[in-house]
């Protein structure tokens, strides 16, 4: 072993997966450094993967050439489209999975990319040469020379664990922290910070009353998050709902002078959107209740996750509080929850390929860039990576634009406005999100991916034949006629008004009442042009019909993200009275007034300025 790579990635977490093997399979001679083989990829707190706009970002990991998806789907138990009650803008998948199994799945898939070798060991300290990152000390004296390094250290860097009073260094439950890394990084120039988050207990089984509890199913229909995995192969399994109440609230209270959030242990900022269950009573004291979901660990073990009951308060109080919910009653547990504070380093001193602009050739992705997820990890761990390829030997940076992909806001979002709290992707954090729905993702991005490299021929013909499948459907309602007097007792069988005239298929697909499933039986040639479709016909027929029903909205959309586009050049500083706008929501008068920014786009990125903001801005600028 000579230890001189192309890339080395700093750590095995769903980030430093991506990037390891997006660099490999990009041709990079690559080797991910990680403190247990054992833990790669682990999930360290909830053994789920996607949720509201982390389930897109998956997706277009997917559609990149990436491996969450293939994992989520070959170990979920349990699977669960959101928000189905709202537009396809909104849908977002999510899937428990087996946590021991998501390991060995990534790693068998890791071991065997040719490019690819996997170092266990801990990295303490950075070799920097004329302001470019060269090299690595690990800390049993090994030294690694690389042209690139992409440190995704997790929440290990400098990590302390907290429960109650009782202080503990790590990076995470039973496993040790990492040292003197933080400081070989800043001494650079670049900046780092504190942050915090937590988990909550895990429970035995064994010990709770189920009966006690509401279920909660999965949905076992053709959704997966991979566009090639094939069908979810271990049993599906339940999850179940509880509440908290009064009296479980009185013996946290108890507890909070002991809390680490609250009697100055923990100075660091932990994530709002995932508040712990003592930050939940003190912000909402009139609320006598706070829902809990119980989520399986595995498909086999006792082990549960009560999502929701994140905690650092002392492991007495957090068990005593539990014994007051009825179907907790005899709860055991396996162990409690726990805070963890770490350092994490300042985003904005980046480049939108994750590159840092002081030391030329490091990159940074996943949680030591402010964020909380796997998912948000994940992304940029396969953009990092592509980048370092690219930069190991030569090509334009692979960058991707906020009208192309989640992971594209989410990286806009942390380079150029920063964090200060842990950053978790939403929905609303996209303003394009009609054009970022997790059905499309794969024509958003494959492509690109397939240019690359990271996509092999065999997947970009397979988009091709989809693609191909999709405007056969949607060509065959634009140009086929319906006579009102066949179909009228169909629709009034579906709850839709009759028809007075003929017209075509596509205006009857656009009603609310209707889809292409229950219009098919009434138009037999076009059930015969469905059945016609040979591989994965469900998500043909879904996405075709989306386009259908949406047709208006996309192209809006679409039309406003290509003018934001041509206004990057476009200069508005000093150009409006702020004040004296008032067709601008009082939230954006005071936000443009306070940053002035350079350009209309810069405008639009600003936290607070809606898309319909930025049209009455376009407005002005056109006058």
């Amino acid at each position: 072993m000579d230890f001189k790579y192309d890339v080395i990635v700093i750590g095995a977490g769903h980030a430093g997966c991506e990037a390891a093997a997006a660099a490999a399979n990009l041709g990079s001679k690559t080797c991910l450094i990680t403190m247990d083989m054992n833990k790669i990829a682990q999930m360290s707190c909830n053994p789920a993967v996607g949720g509201i706009a982390k389930g897109q970002i998956v997706r277009e990991i997917d559609a990149l050439g990436g491996y969450m998806g293939l994992v989520t789907d070959k170990t979920a138990i349990q699977f669960r489209m959101l928000n189905r009650s709202k537009g396809p803008a909104m849908w977002s998948p999510r899937a428990q999975c087996d946590r021991a199994k998501f390991i060995w799945s990534w790693r068998e898939i890791l071991e065997n990319i040719p490019n690819l070798h996997i170092w266990q060991d801990t990295v303490e300290e950075l070799i920097v040469e004329n302001g470019e990152v060269t090299g690595l000390v690990t800390c049993w004296g090994v030294t690694f020379h690389a042209k690139c390094i992409i440190i995704t250290a997790g929440t290990f860097l400098n990590g302390l664990m907290h429960i109650g009073r009782k202080m503990l260094a790590g990076g995470r439950c039973a496993e040790p922290a990492s040292y003197h890394l933080t400081e070989s990084i800043t001494k650079h120039g670049i900046t780092a910070g504190r942050m915090k988050t937590g988990t909550p207990v895990r429970i035995d089984a064994k010990s709770v009353h189920f009966d006690m509890m509401d279920t909660q199913d999965g949905e076992n229909d053709f959704h997966r998050f991979s566009f090639i995995s094939e069908p979810r192969k271990l049993k599906q399994l339940q999850c179940w709902t509880c509440y908290t109440n009064e009296e479980v609230h009185s013996v946290l209270n108890r507890g909070l002078a002991d809390s680490p959030l609250y009697n100055g242990q923990i100075k660091s900022i932990g994530p709002r959107y995932c508040p712990s269950i003592e930050t939940k009573i003190v912000t909402f004291p009139d609320k006598p209740q706070h829902q809990l979901f119980l989520e399986p660990e595995g498909e086999t073990t006792q082990e549960l996750y009560l999502n929701g009951f994140s905690s650092s308060l002392p492991m007495d109080i957090q068990i005593e509080a539990l014994k007051k919910i009825p179907c907790f009653k005899d709860v055991v547990l396996y162990r409690p929850g726990y805070a963890i504070e770490y350092d994490f380093l300042d985003p904005t001193q980046l480049k939108h390929t994750l590159e840092s602009k002081i030391v030329r050739n490091l990159f940074f992705a996943g949680q030591v860039n402010g964020t909380t997820g796997y998912e948000e990890a994940g992304g940029q761990g396969i953009i990092a990576g592509i980048n370092a390829h690219i930069n190991c030997h030569g090509g334009e940076p692979f960058v991707l634009s906020r009208d192309e992909a989640y992971i594209g806001v989410l990286i806009d979002d942390l380079v150029t406005k920063g964090v200060d709290e842990p950053y978790r992707m939403f929905t609303s954090r996209a303003e394009y999100r009609i054009l970022l729905r997790q059905d499309d993702a794969d024509f958003r991005l494959t492509e690109k991916a397939y240019k690359l490299g990271l996509v092999k021929k065999d997947r970009y013909d397979r988009l091709c034949k989809k693609r191909e499948e999709i405007e056969k459907i949607i060509e065959f309602t634009k140009t086929y006629s319906i006579k009102a007097d066949k179909i009228n007792d169909g629709l009034e069988s579906l709850g839709t008004a009759r028809l007075v005239h003929g017209c075509k298929l596509i205006d009857l697909i656009s009603r609310p009442q209707i889809t292409i499933e229950n219009i098919a039986p009434l138009v037999p040639t076009f059930k015969a042009l469905l059945d016609k479709t040979e591989d994965r016909k469900e998500e043909i027929i879904e996405a075709a019909e989306v386009q259908i029903k949406y047709k208006g909205y996309i192209d809006r959309e679409r039309m406003i993200a290509d003018k934001i586009h041509r206004l990057e050049s476009i200069k508005i500083k000093g150009k409006f009275d702020y004040d004296t706008l008032l067709s601008l929501s009082t939230e954006a008068r005071q936000k443009l007034k306070k940053i002035d920014p350079e350009t209309l786009a810069q405008a639009s990125r600003i936290p607070g300025i809606s898309p319909s903001d930025i049209n009455v801005l376009l407005v002005l600028m056109g006058r």
